[in-house]
């Protein structure tokens, strides 16, 4: 007896739209790489103090949806909205 073979071609990443994560702001737009982002609340956190209206050029998104990066620091992008 011969055996079935299993389709697996779902398991494939042959789609590259898989991989796009959505990252939103605190006013739901969607921010991709290279966007410019303005705190919209003072924020303190060990060393770091973020006053409202601060400016974050050029951040990177990151694999979480929930983090986004501007130069070393890590932020969370529901602090932040779309300049």
């Amino acid at each position: 007896m011969a055996k079935k073979k299993k389709n697996m071609s779902w398991l494939l990443d042959d789609d590259d739209n898989s991989n796009n994560i959505e990252v939103k702001d605190a006013n739901w737009n969607i921010l991709q790489d290279g966007d410019t982002i303005i705190a919209i609340k003072d924020l303190k956190w060990k060393w770091v103090n973020i006053k409202r209206w601060d400016k974050f050029k050029n951040i990177r998104l990151t694999d979480n949806p929930e983090e986004v990066e501007s130069w070393k620091l890590v932020l969370r992008p529901e602090f932040f909205k779309k300049a």
